[in-house]
């Protein structure tokens, strides 16, 4: 049974959390600051945090570089909660290893169905991890078992920092070298769900990892935009 922990301030928010979780047959703890949630987190690590942006003392987003900085705890999943829905905020947080994003208010049927889907990549790639693979297409290559991407003709430490979600859709658009893929369908296969409105979520990721690819113009084109439909990495010999 999945562990959820949730990190809120609002006592009325933080019971309907609990209820939803709850409702899915996944066991909840609450805690309304990052004192509260830095003591449960060394007693029993779970297997994903819902986190708000907005808190008291310490911020949501910096609870999340915490996290991610810490070896112990950086490959929990984390799903973010806020009431601001802004573009750049959503980049924000998953520019730090943010897992999703979920604006306020939600859905109790929509934070189920992606609190599961994300439990369900974080399994896949844990599976996944155990084989050794190299990916090796345009000059980037990507090592699943390391789990890192570089250029090919660069030196061995020389390493493109990407987020985990950044690396698997990196990793889905090499698997599949001069297909395009619709947005419904990165969606649907790097984020687990299918919600409408969600493909932005795949637009703010294409953009951040086209600026690390230095995929700017100057060079050759590694991801594609196929206008109406999604996308596709250019395969060069």
């Amino acid at each position: 049974m999945a562990l959820i922990y949730s990190v809120e301030d609002d006592e009325g928010i933080l019971e309907l959390l609990s209820c939803s979780v709850k409702m899915a047959n996944m066991t909840f703890q609450g805690f309304e600051s990052y004192a509260d949630f830095e003591e449960g987190i060394r007693k029993q690590v779970p297997d994903l945090i819902l986190l708000d942006i907005m808190l008291p003392v310490v911020d949501g987003i910096s609870i999340l570089k915490l996290l991610k900085n810490n070896g112990k705890y950086k490959k929990i999943p984390v799903i973010m909660l806020s009431a601001k829905d802004r573009e750049n905020d959503k980049v924000t947080a998953f520019e730090f290893g943010a897992d999703d994003y979920i604006s306020k208010p939600f859905g109790v049927f929509e934070l189920v169905a992606r609190i599961k889907a994300v439990l369900r990549r974080n399994q896949s790639e844990s599976e996944e991890a155990n084989s050794s693979t190299i990916i090796k297409a345009s000059g980037i290559v990507i090592d699943i078992e390391r789990h890192t991407v570089r250029f090919q003709n660069s030196e061995k430490n020389s390493i493109i920092n990407l987020t985990n979600k950044e690396f698997l859709l990196l990793k889905y658009l090499m698997s599949n070298p001069n297909i395009v893929l619709t947005r419904d369908r990165l969606l649907e296969t790097v984020w687990g769900y299918d919600f409408l409105g969600e493909t932005r979520t795949v637009d703010v990721h294409i953009m951040s990892l086209r600026q690390k690819l230095h995929d700017n113009g100057d060079t050759p084109t590694l991801i594609a935009t196929v206008r109406g439909i999604g996308y596709k990495f250019v395969y060069y010999d």
